[in-house]
């Protein structure tokens, strides 16, 4: 799962019922959804209310139909010098983002 407080992207085989449970416990409308061709959105893509980084292999256009989907601006982007797993090197919020201790400057400036 990839949330904000108001939009989470889920796998495309997640079910009916665990979506309803996410939309009820999170408040959020919820989406099944790839990114760049991945299942796994929680590792291939961060957001919050602000904007949020997607992997590189994303295509623009798919970028564009995310960002509007969550209505926040995009990027594509790695961290820790080049890995595209964004969910094993970063933590987000509207405040501040943590990243892995190999993540370069020009990784941390997207």
């Amino acid at each position: 799962i990839a949330t904000n407080d108001h939009v989470a992207l889920v796998h495309p085989d997640t079910d009916r019922e665990t979506e309803d449970v996410i939309a009820d416990v999170l408040g959020v409308e919820v989406f099944r959804q790839t990114v760049g061709g991945q299942a796994l959105v929680g590792s291939y893509s961060k957001f919050t209310n602000q904007g949020g980084m997607v992997r590189p292999r994303t295509t623009v256009e798919d970028i564009e139909e995310l960002s509007s989907l969550l209505q926040v601006p995009l990027v594509a982007g790695t961290v820790n010098r080049g890995s595209d797993v964004l969910g094993g090197g970063m933590v987000v919020n509207d405040w501040a983002a943590f990243c892995g201790l190999d993540t370069t400057g020009t990784e941390i400036s997207v």
